[in-house]
């Protein structure tokens, strides 16, 4: 299925911080040896026999909902801007894409269309489907660029189309929670932030972590045998670091010690590093989300900012001082969450924001836990998957996710034998690193 609009609402609308730098980003490797693209999908199942109308008109929904699924970006006088192609002049065009025997076939097709079909450039950034069997349940996919969306966005996608194709099956209109829109957001964070300068005091946390760091850009301390400034095809491993009650009995330990579980998880992946031979003060780049608990929360869109936060793995210290040195870490983080992360980087270290990618291997982690998103109660039916690509990368890149059945991980790193090696020892570590603090073993 693909979308196709007839004539849009020429609304001239400012590009977020996140948005125009990934546009630059894309269109300035277009032509080069080395094009970047990166991608962000969501899969799940409908049960029973199939009413494709009612699919059909889900999807079709979802693009009329949701404000940045129908911005057509364009750049003018050297800022991005986005044209908002009105909800009703979306049309799905429904279109047979195929038959296939085996699941690998399948997986291979989807892999080769969300390459080929989704561009930053064009519009629209995004594609969508189902593959429908002789027997058992349909599978729905969605893949968008990253421009309009993001991991949290995933969750509500799946949402939004069951619930409107529950609706449309029993003769119903949707009835779904006010969707803020994205459009809005990027208006009023342009608004706040385009005007700053590198000398406002609310940049005042970055230049001390810069100080300290010597540098915005926090190293990742093991060797993926990269060379500088090159850019390396990527390789993208998942895997299960806890089952559902190890990981419950890590989050009661991190509650007896006055946290929460993701902080036990950032000890843990601090800890693990230095294991590995990294230092015993953990420095990293950490994204948040923007959406807070108004209508965003139900929104697509790249909702999400970026911050350094460091904290000791000394190895002196006792869990309760590791995670005490993680929650200081995290508030003082989140007291200074005010600037983008693109901007602050555009002001501080404009030597690097130029550049096609981050000047070496960045340490990077991210934490959702899947059970609180919106939706999250139908999961085990619906069977949600999520799925990330990127062309080409310097580094390494780390998801974590909890769910009902567990804590997982989802790296991307440069696929070179070194950084095979490497990064199979550091998830073996974590993944021990954890099980020890699950069980309440101290770690000296």
């Amino acid at each position: 299925m693909a979308y196709a609009d007839r004539h849009g609402e020429e609304i001239d609308k400012n590009a977020s911080f996140n948005q125009d730098k990934h546009h630059s980003l894309i269109d300035e490797t277009r032509n080069s040896r080395e094009p970047l693209a990166s991608w962000l999908a969501v899969t799940f199942e409908i049960e029973g026999p199939l009413d494709r109308p009612a699919l059909e008109s889900a999807l079709r929904h979802l693009v009329q909902r949701h404000h940045v699924l129908r911005c057509e970006f364009q750049r003018l006088l050297g800022d991005l801007s986005c044209a908002v192609h009105r909800p009703e002049d979306i049309e799905l065009e429904s279109v047979h894409l195929g038959e296939f025997d085996t699941s690998q076939e399948v997986r291979d097709f989807l892999n080769d269309s969300f390459q080929k079909q989704i561009d930053t450039l064009e519009w629209p950034p995004y594609t969508v489907g189902a593959v429908l069997r002789n027997s058992g349940p349909t599978t729905v996919y969605l893949a968008f660029d990253h421009i309009v969306s993001d991991g949290m966005s995933m969750p509500n996608v799946v949402r939004d189309v069951q619930m409107a194709y529950a609706a449309y099956s029993a003769g119903k209109d949707p009835d779904l929670p006010p969707a803020g829109s994205y459009v809005d957001f990027a208006r009023e964070q342009r608004h706040r932030y385009a005007s700053i300068d590198a000398d406002d005091d609310r940049l005042a946390y970055w230049k001390s972590f810069i100080e300290r760091n010597d540098g915005i850009f926090p190293h990742f301390p093991l060797d993926l045998g990269t060379e500088p400034g090159r850019l390396y095809p990527a390789v993208n491993e998942s895997a299960t670091l806890l089952d559902d009650r190890q990981t419950a009995a890590l989050e009661a330990r991190c509650q007896d010690a006055g946290g929460k579980l993701f902080m036990g998880l950032f000890a843990a992946v601090g800890t693990a590093l230095h294991t590995e031979g990294g230092p015993d003060l953990y420095r990293a780049l950490l994204p948040l989300s923007e959406r807070g608990r108004g209508t965003w929360r139900d929104s697509l869109g790249w909702f999400v900012n970026t911050l350094p936060i460091e904290f000791s793995v000394a190895r002196e210290l006792d869990f309760p001082q590791l995670l005490a040195g993680v929650r200081d870490g995290f508030t003082t983080m989140m007291e200074n969450i005010d600037v983008p992360f693109v901007r602050a980087w555009e002001l501080l270290a404009p030597e690097h924001f130029t550049g096609r990618c981050w000047p070496f291997p960045v340490n990077f982690l991210s934490y959702i836990d899947m059970r609180k998103c919106p939706g999250a109660e139908n999961h085990a039916r619906w069977r949600p998957m999520a799925h990330v690509w990127v062309s080409r990368v310097n580094g390494t890149t780390s998801w974590f996710q909890r769910d009902a059945d567990g804590l997982h991980i989802n790296s991307i790193y440069v696929d070179l034998p070194q950084a095979h090696r490497t990064m199979a020892g550091l998830h073996r570590t974590l993944r021990e690193t954890l099980l020890t603090m699950s069980a309440g073993t101290d770690r000296n």
